[in-house]
């Protein structure tokens, strides 16, 4: 009789007689119902110690754990009824209605159950304590539940070849090799910005995996004599330090692309990456078949990373006489592109002389291949700091971040440039916060992280990402001045003035020569700010000063009417950096509602547009 159907006949019994309690119970043990449930349950936190003290040594995904433990607690109540139902007998497994039938039956009184029960318990209590007292806390060792198994950093490779200028050309290698991986949307790809901090085979492969957030390294050696070159790599995983590929390869130069693409590919493979057809393709691209272009192009590239005004001049000589040895060589063409755009940011030319330049070489590298990242991110940036046509930046930088997922200053730029711009200030953020993960290390991404937050009002946290940025470098002034900022919007006025002059005594920007003389204008220090106007204005005689500036220092002496003046003159200098933010920058809401500085706004961003979402 099962348990159904003796429930059943107590059930029938009930109008005469009650159900007794004691005679269920004794069936229960008659059955070893008791026996199989306290031998399971034994069993079963066996099971659980081991999925969860062991398995995370092993590797073994959470999933498997959390199924272990789904199976044990589903299983119960089968064991159970499996129990009432059944009775092992000397013959085999047999129905209990059958096997009380058999007279050997009775005298089966074994105990070997006990003893199954306390092996497994000594086991399972064995497993506990070691899994208490002997692994490190969460806290205190790496946790790769916590980096994406698809995620990898590619190490500055080391340049073994006899000439020491060689230099760029290994970090060209490194830099293409990056730029073909971070093209693959199921790859987490760490930008060069934050892997040039550490050497090429650095001993410690486990912090490094921490601080950038990967799992996986890539390290490598470039060695080139003529048109002779040999690139060795292999893949780590950081955690483990288990070596997962390596290779040597010795072609000609002219070889090289089909070298890049094999390693990205081999990577991506390695690291079980889902490859679309498109990401397949780009990641095969030829971008020239003349390497003399090639090493031009590499040259212009490495001066291009080094971001000052000089460095961006070089860039672009580079990139002109790549682009003389292939005229169709439209990664070159993406790479002027983004040496003009860049240059009025770092002091080396006005916007009106530089955008059009940069948006000529844009077009030109789009025309010849529609699918270069690099070429739309630029384009996208230009339609806000030039043009001013914010809706066609979106698009482009939605486009831009399609074709290459990985891209960290593509994010960064769309936040910084286009998103804050236009009062989308919380997409702004969480862009900018991807930008991070893309580029953990990047200075300028840490720095408009905190603008981000002064957007939103958000000082405190302001305050704080700019403090910790200034501790990755106390010399870029670009986050010190920004810190200065906040600490003003705040009300820390005293030490907002000492940051600031520390940032004029570190650098030739007017930017935060303009932002002092404001204050001291705004504090009563007027003579001071007189002196810093005057400053301003002799070095806008010999070379580009923007505008705005002025008109930061003729607002904080409270004359209106000069510093309307000179946000007009911004406007007509297309100077997008700074007077494109111009309905969100808090040192001009003094201005919000007159006329003169409406129209100047309504002509960057519409009022009607301004915090809607682009479609």
């Amino acid at each position: 009789m099962g348990l159904i159907g003796f429930l059943s006949k107590t059930a029938q019994c009930g109008k005469n007689n009650a159900v007794n309690p004691k005679s269920f119970l004794g069936e229960l043990k008659r059955r070893n119902v008791y026996k199989v449930a306290v031998a399971y349950a034994v069993v079963a936190w066996l099971l659980v110690q081991v999925a969860t003290q062991v398995f995370p040594f092993l590797e073994i995904p959470n999933w498997v754990v959390r199924s272990v433990i789904v199976l044990v607690v589903i299983g119960f109540p089968i064991a159970v009824v499996i129990a009432w139902a059944f009775e092992a007998t000397p013959e085999g497994i047999k129905r209990t209605e059958i096997a009380d039938a058999m007279p050997a039956t009775a005298a089966q009184k074994k105990h070997a159950w006990i003893y199954v029960v306390i092996g497994c318990g000594a086991i399972s209590v064995a497993l506990f304590f070691l899994g208490r007292y002997t692994v490190a806390p969460q806290s205190e060792r790496p946790s790769g539940a916590s980096l994406p198994e698809k995620s990898i950093a590619v190490l500055p490779f080391d340049n073994l070849s006899e000439e020491k200028g060689n230099a760029y050309f290994a970090e060209g290698i490194q830099d293409e090799i990056l730029t073909r991986l971070a093209k693959v949307a199921d790859l987490k790809v760490i930008s060069r910005t934050s892997t040039q901090r550490f050497k090429s085979a650095p001993s410690d492969l486990r912090e490094i995996a921490k601080q950038l957030g990967v799992m996986n390294i890539l390290e490598g050696s470039v060695q080139k004599s003529n048109d002779q070159v040999r690139v060795n790599v292999q893949l780590i995983n950081a955690l483990t330090d288990a070596h997962l590929w390596a290779d040597t390869y010795d072609r000609k130069l002219i070889d090289i692309f089909a070298v890049e693409s094999e390693i990205a590919k081999t990577i991506a493979e390695t690291l079980q990456a889902k490859l679309t057809g498109s990401e397949k393709t780009a990641m095969s691209k030829k971008p020239t078949a003349n390497p003399e272009a090639y090493e031009l192009y590499l040259k212009g590239r490495f001066f291009w990373n080094k971001r000052t005004a000089a460095d961006l001049r070089r860039s672009i000589d580079y990139f002109n006489q790549a682009i003389a040895k292939d005229p169709n060589y439209a990664l070159a063409y993406a790479g002027l592109a983004q040496a003009w755009k860049l240059l009025p940011a770092f002091n080396g030319g006005a916007p009106q002389d530089c955008f059009p330049q940069a948006e000529s070489a844009a077009r030109k590298a789009l025309a010849l291949d529609d699918t270069l990242s690099d070429a739309h991110a630029a384009l996208a940036s230009l339609k806000g700091l030039n043009g001013f046509d914010y809706a066609g930046a979106v698009t482009e930088y939605e486009r831009t971040i399609q074709l290459n997922p990985n891209d960290a200053t593509a994010h960064q730029w769309f936040a910084n440039d286009t998103l804050a711009n236009i009062g989308q200030n919380e997409r702004e953020l969480a862009v900018m916060k991807r930008a991070m993960e893309l580029d953990p290390l990047s200075l300028v991404i840490n720095a408009n992280l905190g603008w981000a937050y002064i957007h939103l009002g958000r000082l405190d946290e302001a305050i704080a990402q700019l403090r910790k940025t200034m501790e990755m470098d106390g010399a870029f002034y670009y986050a010190r001045y920004t810190l200065a900022l906040a600490l003003e919007l705040k009300g820390a006025i005293p030490e907002a003035i000492t940051e600031y002059q520390k940032t004029v005594s570190i650098t030739e920007d007017a930017a935060p020569l303009g932002m002092l003389g404001r204050l001291y204008a705004a504090q009563g220090r007027k003579d001071e700010a007189q002196k810093i106007l005057q400053q301003l204005r002799q070095r806008r005689e010999q070379r580009y000063i923007p505008a705005y500036y002025l008109a930061l220092v003729y607002l904080g002496l409270g004359d209106r009417n000069e510093a309307l003046k000179w946000l007009e003159e911004s406007y007509r200098e297309r100077d997008g950096f700074n007077i494109g933010p111009i309905r969100v920058d808090p040192l001009l809401t003094p201005l919000h509602g007159d006329p003169r500085f409406e129209a100047v706004a309504e002509k960057i961003v519409p009022a009607r547009e301004f915090g809607k979402a682009q479609k």
